[in-house]
């Protein structure tokens, strides 16, 4: 993904209403531009490096889709929907193609097959069995804006798509939802994010904090059901743009989000960078405490709770009761205007999450790591127990930075952070508008969209309402 623009209709990954952002947009004094991006990049955790992989013919440029891999074939990397802007944000739709990365060959397919989800973003897809589950997601165009809350089911072998038809009273219409598969075989969906029309050019965003379980009904595959669910524990907090992987004991990881305060004329946002658990055996949360290094225990074990430096090692809570450390950095962009970065760190086994603020940090010159920053819409992955969050966007102020930062955390230990990769200042720039000429040579490239999104919105509207 690039960076959002002044008509980007989606501002935090398919997660924040057109009309505010319009309006927050229009108060800057700056103007931004939004770049997309189908570039392939691998990272190599032994040698600890980023690689682009360059194979020809991939889907167009695009953002907000899912991406899902399988064993199948040698290893595949499906990819589904999304959403292109060209660079000033006057041209912009949705894609409901679907797309597969043989790993194997190394080469990039299309597959063509009637009968599937219409375009949209901010959707969740998972591999289930043999099967790829799509729901949910949302599709806007100029003139309206419609939800989503179906089930789509794509049979790996027979590369057909299938709707399901649950039975039980599932999710009301979302996007950016959690959706994981559980041990037992079912599928949870939490939270995510929806808006609606109060009055005339007046919407409301609703966060949504319920839980579901989506399962076969009696163990049959093409028969399904939904299931209200009430987890025990220590829950999130409300809020959208949040990040999901599976942990090594089959519970759900949680990252980051961003909890938006909307009002009429502005949108305000606290960012997270706490991590929280689902046990779906358990069907109960839990917050993800660090430990905090060993070294850093012998310290605290002498007295040593003057030295805060020790506690910046931690992005969130354990046990204990230090004074929490505020970090402070400032990102210079290459424009020269100066965004100062804040962020309160928990002291190492301290309990809970840290009390972020708005605006985000970065590491503190020649301190230890801190972790990542807070932030929404990043991307995680676990391999080895470890997982890797790279990543994702925040705001200070008016501004949105993209992130590049790569991070890691042993799921086993869970002592500290590590930083991989540090988010370098210089690609924080601020960039200014483009003519319109690079605009037509992006949206030109960008083959594969969804032509009749209209229709599709219309023919989804009454399903959805349901």
């Amino acid at each position: 993904m690039g960076k959002k623009g002044k008509k980007e209709k989606k501002g935090r990954g398919a997660e924040k209403t057109a009309a505010k952002m319009e309006k927050k947009v229009s108060k800057r004094s700056r103007k931004e531009e939004t770049f997309l991006y189908n570039e392939l990049y691998v990272y190599n955790i032994r040698k600890d490096a980023w690689t682009k992989v360059d194979i020809p013919s991939p889907p167009p440029r695009r953002c907000a889709h899912q991406a899902v891999v399988v064993p199948q074939g040698g290893g595949q990397l499906w990819v589904f929907g999304g959403e292109f802007a060209s660079p000033n944000g006057e041209q912009f739709y949705h894609y409901k193609d679907l797309w597969v990365l043989h790993l194997a060959t190394k080469t990039w397919e299309q597959v063509k097959s009637t009968g599937g989800p219409s375009g949209r973003s901010g959707h969740r897809m998972v591999a289930w069995k043999r099967q790829l589950i799509l729901f949910g997601g949302f599709h806007e165009s100029t003139r309206d804006y419609i939800y989503y809350n179906d089930v789509y089911a794509f049979n790996l072998d027979t590369f057909t798509w299938s709707k399901l038809s649950p039975s039980g009273t599932g999710p009301t219409p979302r996007s950016g939802c959690q959706m994981s598969v559980t041990p037992q075989g079912g599928i949870i969906i939490y939270g995510g994010y929806s808006k609606q029309r109060v009055k005339k050019d007046v919407d409301k965003g609703t966060r949504h904090s319920d839980m579901f379980l989506l399962k076969p009904e009696d163990g049959r595959e093409d028969k399904w059901v939904w299931t209200r669910m009430n987890p025990s524990g220590v829950r999130p907090t409300p809020r959208s743009g949040f990040s999901v992987a599976m942990a090594p004991n089959h519970q759900t990881l949680f990252f980051g989000g961003v909890c938006d305060e909307e009002e009429e004329e502005s949108l305000a946002g606290e960012f997270f960078n706490d991590l929280y658990f689902y046990d779906a055996t358990r069907n109960r949360w839990f917050e993800g405490q660090l430990k905090g290094p060993k070294s850093e225990k012998k310290k605290r074990r002498r007295g040593r709770r003057e030295e805060s430096e020790g506690g910046s090692k931690l992005a969130c809570g354990g046990t204990g009761t230090q004074v929490p450390v505020e970090v402070v950095k400032e990102v210079v962009a290459e424009d020269g205007t100066v965004v100062t970065i804040k962020q309160v760190l928990a002291a190492p086994g301290s309990a809970g999450q840290p009390q972020s603020e708005d605006e985000d940090s970065l590491e503190e010159a020649g301190s230890p790591t801190p972790g990542p920053c807070p932030r929404s819409n990043a991307m995680l992955a676990v391999k080895h127990g470890v997982l890797y969050v790279y990543g994702g966007m925040f705001e200070a102020g008016d501004r949105q930075v993209t992130l590049s930062d790569l991070h890691c955390l042993d799921l086993h230990r869970m002592e500290a952070w590590k930083a991989l990769v540090e988010m370098d200042p210089e690609t924080q720039e601020w960039l200014e508008e483009t003519d319109s000429e690079e605009d037509s040579e992006e949206v030109e490239g960008a083959e594969g969209g969804d032509e009749d999104e209209d229709e599709d919105s219309g023919e989804e509207r009454g399903a959805e309402d349901g």
